[in-house]
């Protein structure tokens, strides 16, 4: 029995010094670490997703309400500017212009009736100024009475007022001509407004209403896009948002061609942010752009920032009490690890930091955060970590 309380002890102190020894082994043992090497010319990008729009999109309609007659272009056509997109009945309008332009002979011949009415008063004022002219003559040599004389100049002032009033009517009449003429304008252009024109080339989105439908003015029948204002508009992360400059180059990929990527420029950066999503938002003119646009497609987007001549960069995995601008890292000094602050400027696109300021003579920094990182333990450099 006591044979085998020995063996037992026996076997546990061994079990001990095994656990001992692999703790040792484990702990004490030079830790093999990936580091960081300088890389030259990285490209510093942003990501964000967005989708294609126009900078010009417009529904369409008429300025007047009525029934559709015909509507001649349909969804995905190609119009061009002035060309007729659709029709109203225009019967009843029709006839407003006919009346109009019958005010317009009407107000003409009044014109005319009245100018000759002048003529007329005209002639009986000479014809009372002359009878007036031989009785005042007779009057003077007392041939006739005196109110005969009183009742020739008499009919003089009723002559002349007849001619003032006469004149006054051509006045009149050729207001009511003006105005005949202006009514006519009016008429003949809401007659035009029943026909729809395409206001610049355009490609036709969407065709809101089929002929027979009577619609109220300013009710959309189409909806147009000027192919030429197509960009993408992107939602870019307020964190990497800060160095977005107008001019910046850019890359898109569409969701219907992942294999193409097309070129732009950063056209637009918002000026008020998403509040509820803290993105920006930025719109990208295409330099090449695809074929054909379709509007509120996905996009991915990556804005090239700055072009750094050379970098040290870690992965964010790797950082400790990364606030954005500062961390600490775990770098290898003299064989050895130990855990330092450091200073970060740019970020790329998959995740990574540049070290800017910070790092101590020599320090390599490592690029994991693998377990057994403490400070003080020995370490091995592996082959140098690369994207």
């Amino acid at each position: 029995m006591m044979g085998g309380k020995i063996r037992a002890l026996l076997v546990a102190m061994a079990v001990i010094a095994v656990i001992g020894i692999a703790y040792v082994f484990l702990t004490k043992r030079p830790l093999a670490v990936p580091v960081a090497a300088v890389e030259p010319n990285v490209p510093v990008r942003v990501y964000g997703l967005g989708t294609v729009e126009a900078r010009i999109v417009s529904k369409i309609g008429f300025e007047v309400g009525g029934a559709l007659a015909d509507l001649s272009v349909d969804s995905g056509d190609v119009v061009v500017r002035g060309q007729v997109l659709a029709r109203l009945h225009r019967d009843a309008q029709q006839a407003r212009v006919a009346r109009a332009q019958a005010g317009i002979a009407a107000a003409a011949a009044n014109t005319r009736k009245a100018e000759a009415n002048v003529e007329k008063a005209r002639a009986v004022l000479a014809q009372r100024q002359a009878d007036d002219t031989r009785q005042q003559e007779l009057a003077g040599r007392n041939a006739i009475s005196r109110q005969t004389a009183e009742e020739a100049k008499r009919d003089v002032e009723v002559a002349a007022a007849e001619l003032t009033v006469a004149q006054t009517e051509v006045d009149v009449f050729r207001s009511q001509e003006v105005d005949a003429g202006a009514a006519l304008d009016y008429e003949t252009a809401v007659l035009k407004q029943h026909v729809l024109q395409a206001p610049f080339d355009a490609v036709v989105v969407a065709r809101h209403a089929e002929a027979g439908a009577v619609v109220r003015a300013g009710d959309a029948i189409y909806t147009l896009m000027d192919p030429k204002t197509v960009w993408t508009l992107a939602y870019i992360d307020e964190e990497r948002a800060g160095a977005l400059a107008v001019g910046q180059v850019a890359e898109v990929q569409l969701r219907s061609m992942p294999h193409e990527v097309y070129t732009g420029t950063v056209a637009r950066i918002g000026i008020e942010s998403d509040r509820a999503n803290e993105e920006r938002r930025v719109w990208i003119t295409c330099g090449k752009c695809p074929p054909q646009a379709f509007l509120g497609e996905q996009a991915e987007v990556r804005i090239t920032v700055d072009q750094l001549p050379e970098a040290l960069l870690v992965p964010e995995a790797a950082i400790s009490g990364f606030d954005g601008h500062q961390g600490r890292v775990f770098v290898v000094v003299d064989g050895k690890l130990a855990q330092v602050p450091v200073t970060f400027g740019h970020r790329t696109e998959d995740a990574r930091v540049e070290i800017v300021a910070g790092l101590p003579e020599g320090a390599r920094v490592v690029t994991t955060a693998a377990k057994g990182l403490v400070e003080g333990r020995a370490a091995r450099i592996l082959e140098e970590a690369r994207p």
